[in-house]
């Protein structure tokens, strides 16, 4: 085993853990619960890449829009993805309005901030800026942007809907690939930041 691969080897069982407490333990808000493990792994991706920090957030002057565009590319994928699940598969209608259940927990603007200022960044700062950096160095650039999206794409299989696995894949690849064309880690969260309020916030799909 690498030196490197050691902490992801040591981490990913934790966020495994951590999105199994968030969809199958009943007790608490789910959305608290989603910012206590984003912010785990955020700390730990942080920790464990803090000798690349200046690069991972290295600033061009294109990241602003390229984040913007990128958002909003990915959003239309997912309203053109809603029309063709509903048409293909009876459940998906059911599964995607499952998604948006917990929103009741919390404030639409509570929830809004959140996901901006917390679990985008978060979310980045783990999946892409550690996980698929370490294993990117070990495999391959287009391997290690495969095997980052199938581990995020496994752990949300603990919440027993498809439409939110497929859409964690989805996201997967795109991010995914984003970061191996942008190298910094800045387009990525504004991205997946202005992303998660369009989704969520404004423009609900369910």
């Amino acid at each position: 085993m690498k030196e490197t691969l050691r902490p992801l080897f040591l981490t990913v069982p934790i966020a495994f853990g951590l999105w199994f407490f968030i969809f199958a333990v009943p007790a608490g808000n789910f959305w608290y619960k989603l910012v206590f493990s984003a912010s785990i792994l955020a700390a730990i991706g942080l920790f464990c890449s803090r000798k690349v920090l200046p690069s991972l957030f290295a600033c061009k002057a294109r990241h602003l829009l390229v984040g913007i565009v990128s958002a909003l590319l990915l959003y239309g994928v997912f309203w053109i993805g809603r029309e063709v699940s509903v048409m293909l598969f009876p459940f998906a209608s059911g599964q995607i309005e499952g998604v948006y259940t917990n929103k009741a927990q919390l404030g639409t603007a509570t929830i809004g901030l959140l996901l901006f200022f917390v679990m985008g960044p978060a979310e980045e700062i783990y999946w892409h800026g550690f996980v698929q950096r370490v294993l990117t160095g070990e495999v391959g650039p287009f391997k290690g942007v495969l095997f980052t999206t199938l581990i995020y794409t496994l752990i949300h299989a603990v919440s027993l809907n498809l439409m939110l696995v497929m859409a964690a894949f989805v996201c997967g690849v795109f991010w995914g690939l984003l970061y191996l064309r942008e190298k910094s880690l800045v387009p990525l969260i504004v991205s997946h930041s202005l992303w998660d309020v369009l989704i969520f916030v404004f423009f609900p799909l369910g």
